[in-house]
C-alpha cells in the first residue's frame, strides 16, 4: 500500500513541550506596561499575584516568568505568534511613552515586528501562518545565539542524552542546531561570531515524556544541577557528548508530565475589548483558529 503521508513529521521526541522562558525585571510596573498593555499579552490571574513576580501568558501552552530582580537578558530572542500586526503595532505606538528612557524599540521587518523589552529582551512578533500550527497566540521557539562551531555539539547533546530530535540547517545565516521542543515549538540554536555576553541566570522550561532516562545520562555527565523535587531537576551546561566539551549554558528547568502544573489552563484575554467598546462574549481570546 502506498503512503500518503510522512509520519516522521509526527514524532515529537522526549520534548513534549517549552512552557516557559524566565527573566529577572527590575520593575513590575514597567513590566505590565511593555508585555500586557504593549504586546497584548495577559497576566496569569491565578498564580503569582503579588508584586514580587508576574506570570505572562502566552496562548494556551507558555508563559513568561518575571521575577523582581536585577535585569537578565536572553542572548538571543523569543519568537512569538500575535493575532494581529497592526493592532499591536498600535499598543507599541501607545506604550513608548511610558517606556521612554529604557531600551524599549520596536520596528517593522518584512516578515515580523522586532520589539525589545525596556531591559533589552528580544522578541520576534510574527502574525499566525500555516509554519506555526493552526495557532493565533502563542510561542513557537525560542532562538539563543551560541559560539561558531558549536551547533553539532549542541545537537548531539539534545538527541544523544535529553531524547530530543535535532537537526544542524545552514540558512544562509549561519548554521544552526533545530530541536523539537514539543508540537509546533523549537529551541533553536544559532552560531554567531560576534562576542556573546556573559550568562546572567536566566532560563526556559520543558516537560519531557521520559523523566528518569536524561536525568541518569545527565548525572553520567555530572551536569545534573539542582534536584528540585520528586518532579523537577535542573541543569545548566550543554557539553557535546563526543569528548565532553562544554558548548553554552543555559538553565533547563525539566519537569515531568506528572508536575501538578502540566497542562494547565491559561487564560488569555483579547486585547482588543476595551469599555469603550466592549463585545459581550469576547473577553477570551480564542489561541487556536477555526476550523476550516
Amino acid at each position: 500500500m502506498q503512503q500518503p503521508f510522512d509520519r516522521n513529521r509526527e514524532d515529537l521526541g522526549n520534548m513534549v513541550g517549552l512552557e516557559h522562558v524566565n527573566v529577572q525585571v527590575p520593575d513590575q510596573q514597567l513590566a505590565t506596561v511593555f508585555y500586557v498593555s504593549g504586546l497584548g499579552l495577559t497576566r496569569d490571574p491565578y498564580l503569582m499575584t503579588g508584586i514580587d513576580n508576574m506570570w505572562i501568558n502566552v496562548g494556551g501552552r507558555s508563559q513568561f516568568h518575571l521575577p523582581t530582580g536585577p535585569a537578565q537578558v536572553l542572548r538571543g530572542h523569543v519568537g512569538l505568534v500575535l493575532p494581529d500586526r497592526a493592532a499591536l503595532l498600535r499598543r507599541l505606538e501607545r506604550v513608548r511613552e511610558p517606556l521612554a528612557g529604557t531600551a524599549f524599540a520596536f520596528r517593522e521587518c518584512e516578515g515580523w515586528v522586532e520589539v525589545t523589552s525596556p531591559w533589552g529582551n528580544r522578541h520576534r512578533c510574527f502574525a499566525p501562518e500555516p509554519r506555526f500550527g493552526p495557532v493565533t497566540l502563542a510561542m513557537p521557539y525560542v532562538e539563543l545565539e551560541v559560539p561558531v562551531a558549536s551547533a553539532e555539539g549542541i545537537s548531539r547533546f539534545y538527541r544523544d542524552i535529553v531524547g530530543a530530535p535535532a537537526t544542524v540547517r545552514d540558512d544562509g545565516e549561519g548554521r544552526r542546531a533545530i530541536v523539537s521542543a514539543g508540537p509546533e515549538q523549537a529551541l533553536i540554536y544559532r552560531e554567531t561570531a560576534g562576542a556573546l555576553p556573559a550568562y546572567d541566570g536566566h532560563h526556559i522550561q520543558v516537560y519531557v515524556a521520559d523523566f528518569a532516562g536524561p536525568h541518569r545520562r545527565l548525572g553520567e555527565y555530572g551536569l545534573i544541577s539542582e534536584e528540585s523535587d520528586q518532579h523537577q531537576y535542573r541543569f545548566k551546561e550543554i557539553v557535546d557528548p563526543a569528548g565532553k566539551k562544554p558548548l553554552f549554558t543555559l538553565e533547563h528547568e525539566v519537569r515531568s508530565m506528572r508536575h501538578p502544573l502540566f497542562a494547565r489552563p491559561l487564560v488569555n484575554r483579547d486585547p482588543a475589548q476595551t469599555n469603550r467598546h466592549y463585545r459581550p462574549g469576547f473577553d477570551e481570546l480564542r489561541c487556536s483558529m477555526p476550523a476550516e
